[in-house]
């Protein structure tokens, strides 16, 4: 069965962003989405975009982040891998009595200097979540404009 590739943009973004574009252009068969509206409203249609889907790669930029992250805590059976870009998840509303461990594979691209989501608090709590994470810290802020490109994508899509 062939994997099921998604990009899920940040808050202020959109499938035109600089993300989507070079996604779409590299990676013809990916999912890009566009998505207005509430984290609610949001995961709404994500969840029907990928009702039917597996073997999913999922891929987010900071608000798209969040909602990866927590589509892949709801399905973890779906989700194959997960990338996420200067994630959101610090805006998770985590329950400390529960077992939130995600074992999926994970990787997060993170700028150092990023003011909008701070790196510590981000860090918490994909520790707290993820317990197969792989963490990259990149000399770059939120945007990761300088980076993303180095990011070795053949190896996480291919």
């Amino acid at each position: 069965m062939k994997k099921t590739k998604i990009f899920l943009h940040g808050l202020e973004s959109s499938p035109q962003g600089n993300k989507g574009v070079y996604f779409r252009d590299k990676y013809p068969e990916m999912i890009i989405p566009g998505f207005t509206g509430n984290l609610e409203k949001r995961m709404i249609k994500l969840n029907n975009i990928l009702s039917n889907k597996d073997e999913i790669i999922l891929v987010g930029s900071s608000f798209g982040g969040l909602m990866g992250s927590i589509f892949t805590m709801a399905n973890p059976k779906k989700v194959e891998k997960l990338i996420l870009l200067a994630p959101a998840i610090h805006m998770l509303k985590i329950d400390q009595e529960e077992n939130n461990n995600c074992s999926i594979p994970v990787w997060i691209y993170h700028g150092k200097n990023d003011t909008v989501i701070p790196l510590a608090k981000m860090e918490s709590v994909a520790r707290n979540i993820f317990t197969n994470l792989s963490l990259i810290i990149m000399e770059d802020d939120h945007s990761l404009t300088k980076t993303f490109k180095t990011i070795d994508w053949d190896s996480h899509l291919g």
